[in-house]
């Protein structure tokens, strides 16, 4: 089965293909800076966490963040560089959590691709509509920063997710091919980035449309590897 528009490559395919015809035609973006997560990181982000249930991202400073998580601020830039490093850090261990639940929701539902998806989308909304610094974004005045991160700038975390996911889609009872899982991948990342800054009225009617729109394509690359 191949769908896709006239004169152009089909997006299901059972043949080797040259990677370099797939790869975005925007610049590639560099893989994030210390993206394997540490116990200081960790220590780090779950105080931001926590300073960003009182307040929003605009009023946080660095020191606040350096005192949270009851570190030196040196060792706050060490581990992040500057704020904007610190958000990068926060957003990638958000979507490391998003890409964690399509992980479950594909093992779990074996053979269910609706399921799968369905599973896999409400997870999300549930996660980013409860995070604090995804609400950080949803003020009347949301912090140009963030907004770019998950727009403009949202090249290094799709790069990331969409990595994880198509491995995800090549080992799993899925067994698509590597350019089949990189598509989907990279599909089920922009997707769910383009809700964060505008999140669906029903999130569980959003996730229904949006397993039932890529199911016939999930289920047509099934054992394409």
């Amino acid at each position: 089965m191949t769908l896709g528009a006239p004169d152009r490559v089909g997006v299901v395919s059972t043949q080797p293909v040259h990677p370099s015809l797939y790869q975005d035609a925007a610049i590639k973006h560099a893989p994030l800076k210390n993206a394997v997560s540490s116990p200081m990181r960790t220590t780090i982000l779950d105080g931001l966490h926590d300073l960003l249930l009182e307040r929003t991202w605009s009023t946080v400073n660095m020191a606040d963040v350096a005192k949270a998580a009851g570190i030196s601020r040196q060792t706050l830039y060490k581990e992040f560089g500057t704020r904007k490093g610190l958000a990068q850090g926060y957003a990638l261990r958000l979507t490391d959590s998003f890409v964690s639940a399509v992980d479950d929701a594909v093992y779990a539902n074996e053979g269910d691709s609706l399921r799968t998806l369905y599973v896999a989308f409400t997870e999300f909304f549930g996660r980013s509509a409860s995070d604090p610094l995804v609400l950080s974004m949803l003020t009347d005045d949301p912090p140009p920063d963030l907004l770019r991160l998950v727009t403009t700038e949202s090249g290094a975390l799709i790069e990331h997710a969409s990595l994880r996911l198509a491995r995800t889609f090549e080992r799993s009872w899925l067994r698509a091919s590597a350019h089949n899982a990189d598509v989907l991948g990279r599909t089920v990342v922009r997707l769910a980035l383009s809700y964060i800054s505008m999140p669906p009225e029903n999130s569980a009617d959003v996730a229904a449309d949006l397993a039932s729109l890529l199911t016939p394509f999930v289920d047509a690359i099934k054992g394409t590897a």
